[in-house]
């Protein structure tokens, strides 16, 4: 199962790149020459992802206008520039344009390099539909630039790839990758609104439902100005030119 559809979420105010983002969105600033955006775009397009949603709100029409020049994959706008809806809630306006089938989704502001395969085709090949609503990629502390989240990690992982909150004094290497495959099926009956996708990764772990799979090659988030610096090392260093 190879999805066909993904969601770029890249709504977001991105302050703590400022004063870069002063003047244009942070999805639009630029990592070893090319826009955080088409790094995901890219890997998408690798992956064979046909369409992605893209949300806007902050400087929306220039995020509007750089996407309008893609080809692949076909570029859809989901617009809230009245409001932001948060990772969920972003999601949930978008359905009409995901469709009904298990999706990718994209932070459009963390990327990766892959190593001998791709991350997005290594992570359709994990789905299992039986047992998954939320399949997340996980990265290891050690293949993490830039990360400046909990230094406890993100969630402990089973031999089996089952994930759970870290309980108090728990630390884990384990750090959210910025991409997953979800089924809509979850969004079913969802009012509109601005909603976090932690209250859909917490209902999966009471279901029993929300696995991990580990990253291969190296992961890179870009939060502040002097982050950009240090993920082009570290690309350079993989001999990937943008």
């Amino acid at each position: 199962m190879i999805p066909r559809t993904a969601m770029i979420l890249a709504a977001g105010l991105g302050k703590r790149m400022a004063p870069i983002t002063d003047t244009i969105p942070k999805p639009l600033v630029s990592v070893a020459g090319k826009p955080l955006i088409d790094w995901g775009l890219d890997a998408l397009n690798v992956a064979g992802v046909q369409r992605a949603v893209v949300n806007v709100h902050y400087l929306a029409s220039q995020l509007e206008s750089h996407l309008a020049n893609r080809k692949l994959p076909a570029i859809r706008i989901s617009d809230e520039r009245e409001q932001l809806l948060d990772s969920a809630g972003g999601i949930i306006k978008a359905l009409p344009d995901i469709g009904t089938e298990p999706f990718y989704v994209l932070n459009a502001d963390t990327f990766w390099v892959d190593g001998a395969r791709p991350n997005l085709v290594l992570l359709a090949k994990g789905w299992d539909d039986a047992r998954m609503d939320i399949l997340l990629m996980i990265a290891h502390t050690d293949q993490a630039t830039g990360h400046t989240g909990s230094v406890a990690g993100d969630f402990t992982m089973s031999a089996e790839g089952q994930l759970q909150r870290l309980k108090p004094g728990e630390t884990s290497p384990y750090i959210y990758a910025g991409a997953a495959i979800i089924h809509p099926r979850i969004f079913a009956g969802a009012p509109s609104g601005k909603v976090s996708l932690n209250r859909y990764f917490d209902e999966a772990i009471a279901a029993d439902r929300l696995f991990g799979l580990p990253m291969d090659g190296i992961w890179l988030t870009v939060g502040t100005p002097g982050a950009i610096a240090e993920a082009e090392a570290a690309i350079a260093k993989q001999g990937i030119h943008g």
